[in-house]
Protein backbone atom coordinates (compact mmCIF):
# COMPACT_ATOMS: atom_id res chain seq x y z
CA UNK A 1 0.00 0.00 0.00
CA UNK A 2 1.20 3.54 -0.92
CA UNK A 3 0.21 6.62 0.49
CA UNK A 4 -2.56 8.06 -2.07
CA UNK A 5 -1.86 11.84 -3.06
CA UNK A 6 -4.80 13.09 -1.35
CA UNK A 7 -3.48 12.20 1.76
CA UNK A 8 -0.41 13.10 0.97
CA UNK A 9 -0.25 16.55 3.47
CA UNK A 10 -1.96 14.43 6.29
CA UNK A 11 1.15 12.33 6.61
CA UNK A 12 3.45 15.32 6.28
CA UNK A 13 1.77 17.16 9.26
CA UNK A 14 1.99 14.03 11.21
CA UNK A 15 5.62 13.51 10.76
CA UNK A 16 6.16 17.37 11.55
CA UNK A 17 5.03 16.91 15.05
CA UNK A 18 7.64 13.81 15.51
CA UNK A 19 9.28 16.10 18.28
CA UNK A 20 6.54 17.44 19.69
CA UNK A 21 6.52 15.65 22.58
CA UNK A 22 10.29 16.53 23.58
CA UNK A 23 11.88 13.13 22.16
CA UNK A 24 12.09 11.12 18.45
CA UNK A 25 8.97 9.29 17.17
CA UNK A 26 6.63 11.14 18.96
CA UNK A 27 7.79 10.07 22.31
CA UNK A 28 8.36 12.48 25.52
CA UNK A 29 11.81 12.87 27.11
CA UNK A 30 11.07 10.50 30.15
CA UNK A 31 10.18 7.73 27.19
CA UNK A 32 6.39 8.08 27.28
CA UNK A 33 4.43 6.93 24.28
CA UNK A 34 1.44 7.31 24.89
CA UNK A 35 1.21 10.66 25.60
CA UNK A 36 -0.06 13.47 23.63
CA UNK A 37 -3.22 11.95 22.42
CA UNK A 38 -3.87 11.72 18.97
CA UNK A 39 0.23 12.35 18.29
CA UNK A 40 1.26 9.62 20.81
CA UNK A 41 4.10 7.10 19.53
CA UNK A 42 1.13 4.68 19.23
CA UNK A 43 -1.37 6.33 17.64
CA UNK A 44 1.08 7.83 15.09
CA UNK A 45 2.32 4.48 14.21
CA UNK A 46 -1.19 3.04 13.59
CA UNK A 47 -2.44 5.78 11.58
CA UNK A 48 0.54 6.62 9.00
CA UNK A 49 0.02 2.66 8.39
CA UNK A 50 -3.23 3.76 8.01
CA UNK A 51 -2.38 6.04 5.42
CA UNK A 52 -0.20 3.74 3.47
CA UNK A 53 3.17 4.58 4.98
CA UNK A 54 5.10 1.27 4.45
CA UNK A 55 5.99 0.18 7.78
CA UNK A 56 9.94 -0.62 6.49
CA UNK A 57 10.10 3.25 6.29
CA UNK A 58 12.99 4.64 8.51
CA UNK A 59 10.63 6.24 10.29
CA UNK A 60 8.17 3.79 11.23
CA UNK A 61 11.35 1.23 11.58
CA UNK A 62 12.82 3.70 14.56
CA UNK A 63 9.16 3.70 15.62
CA UNK A 64 8.58 0.09 15.94
CA UNK A 65 12.33 -0.27 17.77
CA UNK A 66 10.82 2.77 20.65
CA UNK A 67 7.82 0.48 20.91
CA UNK A 68 9.83 -3.01 21.93
CA UNK A 69 12.11 -0.57 23.89
CA UNK A 70 8.88 -0.82 26.13
CA UNK A 71 8.70 -4.42 26.29
CA UNK A 72 9.49 -6.26 29.55
CA UNK A 73 10.88 -10.12 30.19
CA UNK A 74 7.17 -10.97 30.85
CA UNK A 75 5.52 -10.10 27.95
CA UNK A 76 3.96 -6.71 29.50
CA UNK A 77 4.68 -3.27 28.12
CA UNK A 78 5.53 -0.46 30.03
CA UNK A 79 4.58 2.96 28.62
CA UNK A 80 5.74 5.71 31.09
CA UNK A 81 8.46 4.78 33.50
CA UNK A 82 7.39 3.92 36.82
CA UNK A 83 4.00 3.48 38.11
CA UNK A 84 1.14 0.86 37.35
CA UNK A 85 0.76 -1.69 34.26
CA UNK A 86 -2.40 -2.30 33.16
CA UNK A 87 -3.57 -4.65 30.28
CA UNK A 88 -4.87 -1.46 27.83
CA UNK A 89 -0.67 -0.48 28.01
CA UNK A 90 0.43 -3.89 26.68
CA UNK A 91 -2.63 -4.19 24.13
CA UNK A 92 -2.01 -0.42 22.83
CA UNK A 93 1.49 -1.62 21.98
CA UNK A 94 0.79 -5.05 20.81
CA UNK A 95 -1.72 -3.50 18.74
CA UNK A 96 0.44 -0.56 17.51
CA UNK A 97 3.51 -3.28 16.36
CA UNK A 98 1.07 -5.50 15.00
CA UNK A 99 -0.05 -3.02 12.35
CA UNK A 100 3.58 -2.08 11.95
CA UNK A 101 3.72 -6.30 10.17
CA UNK A 102 5.22 -7.50 13.80
CA UNK A 103 1.78 -9.53 14.89
CA UNK A 104 4.01 -13.15 14.34
CA UNK A 105 7.27 -11.85 15.38
CA UNK A 106 8.87 -13.88 18.05
CA UNK A 107 9.21 -11.22 20.45
CA UNK A 108 5.62 -10.63 20.77
CA UNK A 109 4.68 -14.36 21.82
CA UNK A 110 5.03 -13.27 25.51
CA UNK A 111 2.70 -10.92 25.39
CA UNK A 112 -0.25 -13.26 23.72
CA UNK A 113 0.71 -15.58 26.48
CA UNK A 114 -0.19 -13.06 28.94
CA UNK A 115 -2.71 -11.67 27.81
CA UNK A 116 -4.31 -15.12 27.36
CA UNK A 117 -3.35 -15.96 30.92
CA UNK A 118 -5.07 -12.40 32.16
CA UNK A 119 -8.36 -12.55 30.17
CA UNK A 120 -10.66 -11.70 32.86
CA UNK A 121 -13.97 -14.42 34.05
CA UNK A 122 -16.50 -12.79 31.87
CA UNK A 123 -14.42 -13.67 28.60
CA UNK A 124 -12.89 -9.28 28.21
CA UNK A 125 -9.95 -7.73 29.93
CA UNK A 126 -9.88 -5.81 33.11
CA UNK A 127 -7.51 -2.85 33.98
CA UNK A 128 -8.30 -2.39 37.85
CA UNK A 129 -7.86 1.35 37.55
CA UNK A 130 -11.22 2.20 39.52
CA UNK A 131 -11.80 5.80 38.35
CA UNK A 132 -15.40 5.70 39.16
CA UNK A 133 -15.45 4.03 42.53
CA UNK A 134 -16.20 0.87 42.65
CA UNK A 135 -19.79 -0.46 41.58
CA UNK A 136 -20.73 -3.85 40.95
CA UNK A 137 -20.03 -2.54 37.26
CA UNK A 138 -16.62 -2.26 38.08
CA UNK A 139 -16.43 -6.00 38.30
CA UNK A 140 -16.85 -6.47 34.33
CA UNK A 141 -14.00 -6.38 31.89
CA UNK A 142 -13.32 -3.20 30.42
CA UNK A 143 -15.03 -3.03 26.83
CA UNK A 144 -12.84 -0.76 25.23
CA UNK A 145 -9.61 -2.62 25.95
CA UNK A 146 -10.61 -5.96 24.63
CA UNK A 147 -11.89 -4.93 21.10
CA UNK A 148 -8.47 -3.92 21.13
CA UNK A 149 -7.14 -6.90 22.12
CA UNK A 150 -9.24 -8.92 19.44
CA UNK A 151 -7.85 -6.69 17.04
CA UNK A 152 -4.22 -7.96 17.48
CA UNK A 153 -5.82 -11.52 17.62
CA UNK A 154 -7.07 -11.16 14.41
CA UNK A 155 -4.02 -9.33 13.17
CA UNK A 156 -1.93 -12.50 14.05
CA UNK A 157 -4.11 -14.97 12.46
CA UNK A 158 -5.39 -15.88 15.95
CA UNK A 159 -8.87 -15.34 15.60
CA UNK A 160 -11.22 -18.12 15.96
CA UNK A 161 -8.93 -20.64 17.64
CA UNK A 162 -10.27 -20.94 21.43
CA UNK A 163 -12.39 -20.62 23.77
CA UNK A 164 -10.72 -17.58 25.10
CA UNK A 165 -11.23 -16.18 22.21
CA UNK A 166 -15.15 -16.81 21.48
CA UNK A 167 -15.13 -15.58 25.26
CA UNK A 168 -13.83 -12.28 23.99
CA UNK A 169 -16.34 -11.93 20.63
CA UNK A 170 -19.34 -13.00 23.04
CA UNK A 171 -18.42 -10.44 26.39
CA UNK A 172 -18.55 -7.64 23.61
CA UNK A 173 -21.74 -8.95 21.40
CA UNK A 174 -23.37 -9.33 24.74
CA UNK A 175 -22.55 -5.51 25.80
CA UNK A 176 -24.30 -4.43 22.59
CA UNK A 177 -27.55 -5.60 24.48
CA UNK A 178 -27.05 -4.35 28.45
CA UNK A 179 -25.37 -1.22 26.38
CA UNK A 180 -24.27 -0.48 29.93
CA UNK A 181 -21.08 1.30 31.32
CA UNK A 182 -18.92 -1.58 31.88
CA UNK A 183 -15.69 -2.04 34.13
CA UNK A 184 -13.60 -0.20 35.69
CA UNK A 185 -13.05 2.69 32.95
CA UNK A 186 -17.20 2.91 32.37
CA UNK A 187 -17.25 1.95 28.73
CA UNK A 188 -20.89 2.44 27.62
CA UNK A 189 -22.86 2.12 24.21
CA UNK A 190 -24.61 4.99 24.36
CA UNK A 191 -24.57 8.49 21.83
CA UNK A 192 -21.08 9.19 21.74
CA UNK A 193 -20.32 5.38 21.11
CA UNK A 194 -23.03 5.39 17.93
CA UNK A 195 -21.43 8.18 16.17
CA UNK A 196 -18.55 7.22 13.38
CA UNK A 197 -15.12 7.68 14.74
CA UNK A 198 -12.32 7.25 12.40
CA UNK A 199 -9.05 6.55 12.48
CA UNK A 200 -9.75 3.35 15.33
CA UNK A 201 -8.62 4.58 18.34
CA UNK A 202 -11.35 4.43 20.44
CA UNK A 203 -14.58 2.03 21.49
CA UNK A 204 -17.25 3.16 19.15
CA UNK A 205 -19.47 1.87 16.51
CA UNK A 206 -17.45 1.24 13.23
CA UNK A 207 -14.74 0.05 15.31
CA UNK A 208 -16.91 -2.68 17.02
CA UNK A 209 -18.38 -3.77 13.32
CA UNK A 210 -15.29 -3.67 11.85
CA UNK A 211 -13.21 -5.98 14.11
CA UNK A 212 -15.97 -7.96 15.03
CA UNK A 213 -16.42 -8.69 11.51
CA UNK A 214 -13.33 -11.03 11.24
CA UNK A 215 -14.83 -13.35 13.74
CA UNK A 216 -16.77 -16.50 12.82
CA UNK A 217 -18.15 -16.70 16.12
CA UNK A 218 -20.10 -13.10 15.66
CA UNK A 219 -20.56 -13.19 11.86
CA UNK A 220 -24.22 -13.65 11.38
CA UNK A 221 -25.27 -13.24 15.03
CA UNK A 222 -28.31 -11.38 15.66
CA UNK A 223 -26.53 -8.64 17.68
CA UNK A 224 -23.60 -8.07 15.28
CA UNK A 225 -26.27 -7.73 12.43
CA UNK A 226 -27.98 -5.00 14.43
CA UNK A 227 -24.68 -3.08 14.87
CA UNK A 228 -24.38 -3.58 11.23
CA UNK A 229 -27.44 -1.89 10.05
CA UNK A 230 -27.02 0.74 12.41
CA UNK A 231 -23.54 1.73 11.12
CA UNK A 232 -24.72 1.19 7.45
CA UNK A 233 -27.43 3.39 8.31
CA UNK A 234 -24.96 6.33 8.84
CA UNK A 235 -23.42 5.40 5.44
CA UNK A 236 -23.76 8.30 2.05
CA UNK A 237 -23.98 6.48 -1.00
CA UNK A 238 -22.27 3.63 0.22
CA UNK A 239 -19.48 5.85 2.06
CA UNK A 240 -18.84 6.17 5.76
CA UNK A 241 -19.15 9.37 6.60
CA UNK A 242 -16.81 10.55 9.77
CA UNK A 243 -19.03 11.47 12.44
CA UNK A 244 -16.55 12.28 15.30
CA UNK A 245 -13.26 12.10 14.40
CA UNK A 246 -10.68 13.17 17.53
CA UNK A 247 -11.15 17.49 17.50
CA UNK A 248 -6.96 17.76 16.88
CA UNK A 249 -7.81 15.57 13.65
CA UNK A 250 -11.25 17.14 12.33
CA UNK A 251 -9.60 19.14 9.24
CA UNK A 252 -6.95 16.18 7.95
CA UNK A 253 -8.37 14.70 4.70
CA UNK A 254 -8.84 11.10 5.86
CA UNK A 255 -11.00 11.72 8.58
CA UNK A 256 -12.33 15.09 8.36
CA UNK A 257 -15.50 15.62 10.29
CA UNK A 258 -18.45 15.09 8.70
CA UNK A 259 -17.49 14.24 4.85
CA UNK A 260 -17.32 10.39 3.50
CA UNK A 261 -13.65 9.50 4.14
CA UNK A 262 -12.39 7.00 1.28
CA UNK A 263 -10.03 5.34 3.93
CA UNK A 264 -12.85 4.60 6.41
CA UNK A 265 -14.44 3.16 3.39
CA UNK A 266 -12.25 0.39 2.62
CA UNK A 267 -12.11 -0.32 6.17
CA UNK A 268 -15.93 -0.90 5.42
CA UNK A 269 -15.09 -2.58 2.59
CA UNK A 270 -13.27 -5.01 4.30
CA UNK A 271 -15.96 -5.68 6.64
CA UNK A 272 -18.33 -7.11 3.37
CA UNK A 273 -15.54 -9.30 2.18
CA UNK A 274 -15.50 -11.06 5.79
CA UNK A 275 -19.30 -11.46 5.28
CA UNK A 276 -19.32 -12.49 2.25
Amino acid sequence: MVVSTQYEADVVAILAKRHDNGADCWATLDGRIAKGSPFTTLDCAVMLCDLGVDPTDSVLKQTSDVIFDALREDGRFQLAPGGAIYPCHTVNAARALSYLGFAGDDRLEKTFDHLLAIEHNDGGWQCRKFSYGRGPETRASNPGPTLAALDIFRLAGRHDRSPSIDSAVEFLLDHWTTRTPLGPCHFGIGTLFMQVTYPFASYNLFFYVYVLSFFERARGDRRFMEALLALESTMAAGRIVVQRPHPKLSTFAFCRAGKASDLATLRFDEIRRNLD
